[in-house]
């Protein structure tokens, strides 16, 4: 079977569209922060190399590093939400016609939502790293591909809000509260930071234009 990240963007955005229930929000999470740090890429790529940024040609290519690794982790994460929600729904397929099986099934779908939480969880914390990256390519960027970097900022940070959105849904239905409480806490720092970090490089693009 092809995977997501080998179809076409018009067969993507079909099966997004249509009854399946994958791809969805979390795979498009991914997608977005993936797109944050291509563009990121992109601004490096349209810097290097020239005259007038010389000075700045040794951060550019080690941030392009950072950003293609970042790119490729994201890209991988379009997969994993598909992975761990076939997981979860092949739990709530489990028999339930005993007391045994009720409680063997909802042991198993604890242990699933777990798991279900760390995935959009661990895509928050990339995307927030894709918005940090997109910060440098906003202050030593080619003015000629400056809105990129705007538009790296933006998508890194809406897929950080719908990453969150995830983890929000697969907590509430968690029954060990410590644990849901830590992941929560977890998200909100990385969303309070981001906040204010999206904002003042969407600032510091804007005077760049």
């Amino acid at each position: 079977m092809t995977q997501i990240k080998d179809s076409s963007l018009q067969s993507y955005l079909d099966t997004l569209a249509s009854k399946n229930a994958t791809p969805g929000g979390g795979s498009a999470a991914a997608l977005m922060g993936a797109q944050s740090a291509a563009l990121t890429s992109m601004v490096c790529h349209l810097t290097i190399g020239k005259a007038n940024y010389a000075d700045v040609e040794a951060d550019m290519k080690t941030l392009l590093i950072q950003s293609e690794a970042l790119r490729e982790e994201l890209t991988a994460m379009i997969k994993a939400d598909v992975d761990i929600f076939n997981a979860l729904m092949a739990t709530y397929a489990l028999p339930k016609d005993t007391d045994e099986e009720k409680a063997a099934r909802s042991t198993a779908i604890q242990h699933v939502l777990k798991d279900a939480t760390d995935v959009p969880l661990a895509c928050a914390k990339a995307c927030a790293q894709a918005i940090a990256l997109s910060k440098i390519a906003a202050q030593k960027g080619s003015t000629a591909v400056i809105s990129d970097a705007g538009v790296a900022v933006m998508s890194g940070y809406a897929g950080l809000k719908s990453a969150a959105l995830n983890v929000y849904i697969n907590t509430a239905s968690l029954k060990d509260k410590a644990f849901a409480q830590t992941k929560i806490a977890e998200l909100t720092a990385i969303l309070n930071e981001a906040e204010v970090s999206s904002h003042e490089i969407y600032e510091l693009v804007k005077t760049r234009l």
